[in-house]
């Protein structure tokens, strides 16, 4: 079932969302809700917090180069993904579900490892450094009440402000 996407600067945003505890039903419904959604709102990247679940739940599906599809047995669902290494940096343009139709170069590590849990609990590892990489940090950043235009220089998020005020009054 597709759900409404949560818009910036909607306090849920802000929520530093809850572990997950329950590996049942619920939690697969959202996840396949989830999934329904990003794919209807064209992402490649979607958290629980999105669509107004705190729960540190996400879901990744980068289309391959081969097919421009985003077949859901390629989804990564990530629950309780904890950073183990984060290293170096990179630029990469950068847009989000909830503040649609923005996109600015964001900085962030090229390489990082994370430990997460899949829908059935069971423990998983990810090492990559790839675009990969940039959507797991973007998506984890959503877990902690962050939102990636918060990463913008001091200029570039007054612009941003400016821009977004003028756009809502449209």
């Amino acid at each position: 079932m597709v759900r409404e996407v949560v818009i910036y600067p909607d306090k849920r945003l802000k929520l530093i969302s809850r572990e997950v505890t329950e590996f049942d039903e619920t939690l697969h419904t959202l996840l396949d809700d989830m999934y329904d959604t990003m794919i209807a709102k064209r992402g490649v990247g979607l958290a629980a917090i999105q669509i107004g679940v705190d729960l540190r739940a996400l879901i990744i599906n980068i289309p391959t180069e081969e097919s421009d599809k985003q077949l859901r047995d390629h989804t990564l669902e990530i629950i309780n993904p904890v950073f183990l290494t984060m290293e170096g940096s990179c630029k990469t343009q950068e847009g989000c579900l909830s503040v649609p139709g923005i996109y600015e170069d964001v900085e962030r590590a090229q390489h990082v490892k994370i430990s997460y849990q899949d829908r059935h609990g069971n423990t998983h590892e990810i090492d990559n450094d790839e675009f990969l990489a940039i959507a797991i940090q973007h998506e984890i950043d959503h877990l902690d009440g962050k939102v990636f235009i918060e990463k913008l220089s001091y200029i570039k998020r007054k612009k941003f402000e400016k821009e977004w005020k003028k756009r809502e009054k449209n």
